[in-house]
């Protein structure tokens, strides 16, 4: 089963967003397992293991997290934005973290996370020191918001991937 699907996590991820992505028929949803398949196996040449989940409640406690926080910095910067532009200049900055996280899986979720969260973006990595740079448009305790993605997503992840 391995060789004929290499990536089952990421075939039947993909397969389940084509089938909300276009209508539902027997024709979309082979067509949609043929791309899925074909996909898993194309990343197969690029030496890139498979995901293993280690704990799947975590994976759903992250993702209840994560809809709350994405909701929270909407309204937030949504606020910021009609306060007007002076209130955006004021406390935007950057942010470096030391991260734990060193499976390369866990770092793309957690990019993912931040990237998707209003008010912050992922600007750099480095994987040798483990240093994390972020932007964020709205920082107002550094020390807070290094607590808060060390507890609320770093560690969720070590235990889901690591």
């Amino acid at each position: 089963m391995s060789r004929l699907v290499p990536h089952p996590l990421m075939s039947a991820t993909l397969l389940l967003a084509w089938l909300l992505l276009t209508r539902f028929s027997v024709g979309m949803a082979l067509l949609g397992a043929a791309v899925a398949l074909i996909a898993g196996l194309a990343m197969a040449p690029l030496g890139m293991p498979a995901v293993r989940i280690r704990n799947w409640t975590k994976v759903i406690r992250l993702l209840g997290i994560v809809s709350v926080d994405v909701v929270r910095s909407n309204i937030a910067v949504v606020r910021l934005i009609l306060s007007g532009p002076d209130a955006c200049a004021a406390r935007a900055s950057f942010l470096e973290l030391d991260m734990s996280l060193r499976d390369r899986h866990a770092l793309t979720v957690l990019a993912v996370i931040i990237t998707s969260t209003p008010g912050t973006t992922w600007v750099e990595y480095d994987p040798e020191s483990g240093r994390l740079m972020l932007h964020v448009l709205d920082l107002i305790d550094a020390a807070y918001l290094t607590r808060q993605i060390h507890e609320r997503y770093e560690a969720l992840l070590l235990e889901i991937f690591e």
